[in-house]
């Protein structure tokens, strides 16, 4: 009994309640903003100058390309490739997409991380002169995206989200959680 009421007069317990409860406040918030993300580009007509695709999930890129072939972008960035890769093993289908023309797609090679496709993006994105973005990336990743790009990117680049879905449009509590979990860490330090 002696222990109890030792610990609960701890400052050091109360510290840690008081810093767990806030760390779940904060992750349960990450969670529901996560998970609401809309689908914007199903119901809304979007154009922009450029498109960042952000790669790492299925169908991504073939959107981006989607994009440059209908027009609705005049720049496509894929930020995220690896070292090595070229554009015909990027997109294979290349051909049958018709007369894009390959200055019309920039590869950025040295993005690892989310953070780090913002920071890689800005450069290309001013390079090309672009006054607004449509921001291509699956729906579970697009809040903790967009916030990424907005804080690195300046005011007077218009960021709009081009979310999509790479598979099924479920997704699993443990995938929204696991978003959620490195939204949460992000927000510490990326925004």
């Amino acid at each position: 009994m002696r222990t109890a009421k030792a610990i609960l007069r701890s400052r050091s317990f109360w510290f840690i309640l008081v810093l767990g409860l806030m760390v779940s406040y904060r992750f349960v918030n990450e969670y529901q903003r996560v998970q609401r993300e809309p689908m914007i580009s199903w119901v809304k007509s979007q154009t922009a100058d450029c498109a960042v695709v952000l790669t790492g999930g299925a169908g991504r890129v073939r959107e981006g390309f989607d994009l440059l072939a209908n027009q609705v972008v005049k720049k496509l960035v894929i930020s995220g490739v690896y070292s090595n890769a070229r554009m015909r093993e990027i997109m294979p289908v290349w051909p049958f997409y018709g007369n894009l023309n390959e200055n019309d797609v920039v590869l950025d090679r040295r993005s690892e991380t989310t953070f780090g496709n913002a920071q890689q993006s800005l450069p290309i994105v001013e390079a090309l002169k672009c006054r607004d973005v449509l921001l291509v990336t699956s729906k579970l990743h697009m809040y903790r995206s967009y916030k990424t790009f907005r804080a690195a990117f300046p005011e007077n680049i218009y960021i709009q989200k081009h979310p999509i879905v790479g598979g099924r449009y479920e997704t699993s509590v443990l995938e929204i959680a696991f978003e959620a979990l490195k939204s949460f860490f992000y927000s510490l330090w990326a925004y």
